[in-house]
């Protein structure tokens, strides 16, 4: 009975004091412009229950009295007013200078960006979303000063991406970033997708990056997933685009009249009956009865219009002592090569942080990844470029061609069958990738807001499954036929667990801020892979993938088996300290001890040191006017780096037989290839400014770097013995300079708008090379190394014009020397610089013909919103590269393919006509060709419009049921300025065989917010 009167005297006092609330509304401005606030967030104190501002800056919440409500935005101070009898209230918030500062995330821990001496940027949420791909990398395109992403159209495939230039001479793979998710090292991002980020900060230089170690000496990319927050109410998320990807800028080849004429220009009788072959196999042009009557567009027909779409789901929260952020997405993306070519992801993530007590606080995140990907046939782009125009892609008359009567250009006399669609219709590459992701972490406040003790145990385990299949096809003799149907599968399973302990203390005296951190960290990494392939499985009309099983095929190619797999562990010691006095002077440093099993050095020590001045905080740059924020900041560090492959080789014996005075005496011959290798060191200095002017309108931040990477892993051919192995013995150095400025302002309550551009610089150089000449590679698209230049330039001779008339080669002694040596040089042909003065145009005349690495990058945005309406804008660019275009440069090597149309309309074909391109015949001759020249390696600068986004916000409607619902259309990648002739200007390596072209995608998109 008591309990039961207790019980109802609760219930009745609850329904009074819910009786007593009242409807409590009002508009937030700023105080400084009296500008409405959106989005401000404003809750009753000690409880769950908020609401937001809407575009207006109205609000409108129950509360009872004596309770009060707490009002709270990003750049302003929190304010919290009483309620006592009032039924309206306006409140105007103050701006938050330290606020504005905003607190960044840094290894192991995050700081006030006011306070950093590094080079660290970060990229929020709503600038990522705007990039519709699978890669979220991609969305950092043009947007970071020093980073360079390269593009890949191709469905599934991640960018290159670069920090300030590559350090090492073995490639990308060795000069990529590290990726830190929630704390969790990555060697790629694929599985994420765009919409659960909240930032990406790039940590560029030495200071910034030195607290990860081992693998951070190619910079940082630091993420941060969606997470709920405290006394949330549940927030339903919805976001969605579907739209179309479309082939820009494809590359024309030359039609059938063109090539025709191209073939009678050529000299060659052979090329010029072939003509005639086509003309009686397919009949003669009814418009020119002087060319076959088939014109094949090979590009149009392999292409198509591909349509992309992406679907997430998100809810977030939080309680008093708890936080939440949960969420699914599906991405589809099909590729626009015309064949089972396409890339399917699903994932689905959660991250849940609770307090347990004021002292004890655990947190669980997880990530389900599942992949698919159909990747394109690798010589697809490659064969329809060569392919001749007067021939179509089915011949009828070929009845004994299976599955389909392809035609076959040796049916014209040609040496290749030059048909992409063979290939295309019967291969199928299939990748199944599944990634499970677990972090748990527990944080223990030893002496509260003081000294904090954090262990985060996380586990990346990956799983890929490659099937590729190639059924067989028959169109005619030589290559022009697959006979048995083959089968590839391949099994890999990566796991990589990683256990950080860290304790921190942190602690303000006086005018004094300090903060210790030490920590170790554990990694276990291991890869283990199976493979085999199968010959003659169940195919034909009518069978699908049931039968794409290794025990379905009649044999196993026993040379096609594969077995093997590879664990390394590392362990680190590390520390760091930040002080900062008076707001005014910072000191930033780490050190680090990396152990790993991976070199024979197992252990490398590297310290950082990093400094800043804070000059708007001194008494003489008070109420300047101008200045509201200027910081100088300086550091230096070294970082080791581990992302290069581990030692290879071993020690051989071989018994031999000496004689010796009529006597054999056994003996034995011990040769070494093994490499002994150790750390890459990379040295960073960094010096850079960070200001911000009138009334924080203006910010700017400037840097300049140097970093040199000693003890690089280059090849040094081995003393007595023939090969060479890999040795610490180069020196590699990058520098350069990066701005960005940015202008915010809000005119009135209608309309605000930002601008902002970034110029980087980049001066990529071999200091050493252990005394050797140089290191070439490459083969007949020559690239070298050496001492003063750029790692693996283009090299080959400088192209002075075109020879024109007979009198002209007289009059060339290197022109005259050719001939006397056998070769023939006629008008059309290339004239060549002969530098070194001997009057013979040949290997030693080769020059440094360019880099693939760009010396400037640049990016511009604009942003503006009116009302309801949101309009951003991108342009993004790079110049002072250099791309071989070797697709056009093996038309030297045949008189067989096709070319492009640019070589057939700009051709020499008279005195005159042309001084920059060379004739038919000239192209392909062997004077012309020999080596690699200047007339094949083009310009890579680029300008393009990256991103047109066009949004309207719904007004509010009417009731309790009361969302905000964004509408979107996005152009990416509309428009590209470049002279390269070919899809794209943006080539990983430099060398053009055959990149996959990069859409432009236009997509209509919603976001909706409950």
């Amino acid at each position: 009975m008591k309990t039961r009167n207790t019980l109802l005297f609760i219930f009745l006092f609850s329904i009074c004091s819910f009786a007593q609330d009242k409807t409590i509304s009002g508009v937030i401005t700023g105080s400084e412009d009296d500008i409405p606030i959106p989005g401000v967030n404003v809750i009753v104190k000690g409880t769950s229950r908020g609401v937001s501002t809407d575009f207006d800056g109205n609000y409108s919440i129950n509360v009872a009295s004596g309770q009060s409500l707490e009002f709270s935005y990003l750049g302003f101070k929190t304010k919290s007013v009483s309620i006592q009898n009032q039924t309206t209230l306006n409140v105007a918030l103050e701006p938050d200078v330290a606020a504005l500062e905003e607190v960044v995330v840094i290894g192991y821990g995050s700081q006030k960006k006011a306070d950093l001496t590094g080079a660290i940027t970060t990229i929020k949420s709503e600038d990522i979303t705007r990039t519709p791909s699978g890669a979220a990398m991609q969305s950092l395109q043009g947007k970071v000063a020093g980073l360079q992403v390269v593009s890949s159209g191709a469905p599934g495939a991640a960018p290159t991406i670069r920090v300030r230039g590559l350090g090492s001479y073995t490639g990308d793979g060795a000069s990529a970033p590290l990726y830190v998710v929630d704390g969790t090292f990555y060697d790629d991002i694929n599985f994420l997708n765009n919409e659960d980020i909240e930032t990406i900060s790039i940590l560029k230089d030495a200071s910034a990056s030195a607290i990860y170690g081992v693998r951070a000496a190619n910079g940082v990319v630091l993420i941060q997933t969606k997470s709920g927050k405290k006394n949330q109410k549940p927030q339903i998320t919805y976001s969605g685009y579907q739209g179309v990807q479309v082939a820009q800028n494809i590359v024309k080849l030359s039609n059938a009249e063109q090539f025709s004429t191209l073939a009678r220009e050529s000299g060659s009788a052979a090329e010029a009956s072939f003509i005639d072959n086509a003309m009686q196999r397919y009949g003669r042009s009814r418009v020119n009865p002087n060319i076959p009557n088939v014109n094949t567009d090979w590009y149009d027909l392999i292409l198509r219009h591909a349509l992309i779409q992406n679907h997430s789901l998100g809810i977030t929260g939080g309680a008093e002592s708890v936080t939440y952020s949960l969420g699914v997405s599906q991405f589809e993306q099909e590729g626009i090569l015309k064949m089972k070519n396409e890339y399917e992801r699903f994932n689905i993530r959660s991250k849940i942080d609770v307090d347990l007590s004021d002292r004890l606080q655990v947190g669980v995140s997880a990530l389900l990844s599942n992949a698919t990907r159909y990747r394109a046939e690798d010589g697809a782009f490659n064969s329809a470029y060569f392919a001749v125009p007067i021939m179509p892609v089915l011949d009828l008359s070929k009845t004994d061609a299976y599955p389909r009567p392809y035609a076959n250009a040796t049916d014209l006399g040609y040496r290749g069958p030059q048909n992409p669609f063979p290939l295309m219709e019967n291969t199928e590459n299939r990748d199944k990738t599944r990634n499970i992701l677990m972090n748990f972490n527990l944080q223990y406040q030893v002496i509260p807001d003081k000294l904090t003790f954090k262990t985060v145990y996380s586990h990346n385990f990956e799983t890929l499954e490659v099937r590729d299949v190639r059924l067989p096809y028959f169109f005619g003799d030589g290559n022009a036929y697959r006979e048995n149907a083959e089968l590839v599968k391949k099994n890999e399973t990566f796991s990589e667990q990683t256990w950080d302990n860290t304790i921190t203390y942190n602690d303000d005296f006086g005018k004094h801020n300090l903060t210790v951190l030490a920590g170790t960290s554990f990694r276990d990494r291991s890869l283990e892979q199976l493979e085999a392939k199968g010959v003659n499985f169940p195919n034909g009309p009518g069978i699908g993938d049931e039968s794409y099983y290794l025990d379905l095929a009649k044999d196993i190619d026993v040379d096609g088996v594969g077995d093997n797999g590879v664990r390394q562990y590392f362990f680190s010691y590390f520390g760091r300290v930040a002080y900062n006095f008076d707001d005014r002077y910072l000191l930033y440093g780490t050190f680090r001890a990396d152990g790993t099993s991976k070199y024979q050095e197992k252990w490398g020590y590297f310290p950082t040191i990093g400094a800043g001045w804070v000059v708007s905080s001194e008494p003489f740059m008070k109420d300047n006017g101008v200045l509201d924020f200027f910081k100088i900041r300086a550091s230096w560090g070294e970082l080791g780096n581990a992302n290069v492959n581990a030692s290879t080789g071993g020690i051989t014996s071989t018994e031999v037989t000496s004689v010796f005075g009529d006597v054999r005496y056994p003996g034995l011959v011990t040769n070494s290839d093994f490499e002994a290798l150790k750390w890459e060191v990379t040295a960073e200095t960094n010096v850079g400014i960070t200001t911000r002017l009138f009334n924080n309108h203006l910010s700017i931040e400037s840097d300049y770097f140097v970093r040199e990477t000693r003890d690089a892993i280059i090849p040094v051919s081995r003393l007595l013995v023939p090969g060479e192995t890999r040795q610490n013995l180069g020196v590699i150095k990058n520098s350069g300079f990066e701005i960005v400025v940015d202008w915010n302002k809000r005119v009135s309550e209608d309309f605000s708008y930002r601008i902002g551009a970034n110029f980087s610089t980049l001066k990529n150089e071999i200091l050493d090379l252990a005394g050797q000449e140089n290191l070439t590679s490459g083969g007949d698209t020559a690239q070298r190394s050496v001492v003063g230049g750029a790692i693996n330039s283009f090299f080959g001779l400088e192209v002075a014009g075109v020879y024109q008339t007979p009198e002209e080669i007289q009059a060339d002694p290197a022109a005259q020397a050719a001939i006397s040596n056998g070769l023939t040089v006629l008008p059309g042909d290339f004239k060549f610089v002969d530098h070194n003065g001997d009057t013979q145009i040949d290997a030693q005349d080769r020059v440094d013909l360019g880099s693939y690495l760009p010396s400037y990058n640049f990016g511009f945005n604009l942003g503006l919103n009116y009302k309801a309406f949101d309009f951003s804008l991108s342009v993004i660019g790079q110049g002072g590269n250099v791309i071989a275009n070797q697709k056009r440069f093996a038309i030297r090597q045949t008189s067989d393919p096709n070319i492009d149309r640019d070589f057939a309309i700009n051709r020499w074909h008279g005195p005159g006509t042309s001084n920059d391109y060379p004739s038919a015949r000239g192209i392909r001759n062997p004077w012309s060709n020999q080596f690699l020249n200047s007339f094949f390696v083009e310009k890579g600068d680029y300008v393009r419009l990256q991103n047109v986004t066009l949004g309207y916000t719904l007004p509010e409607l009417k009731g309790k049921f009361n969302p905000d619902i964004r509408f979107y259309v996005t152009a990416e990648r509309p428009l590209t300025f470049f002279d390269y002739n070919g899809f794209t200007p943006e080539v990983s390596d430099g060398r053009d065989t055959q990149t996959y072209p990069i859409p432009g995608v236009y997509t209509l998109g919603v976001n909706i917010k409950i």
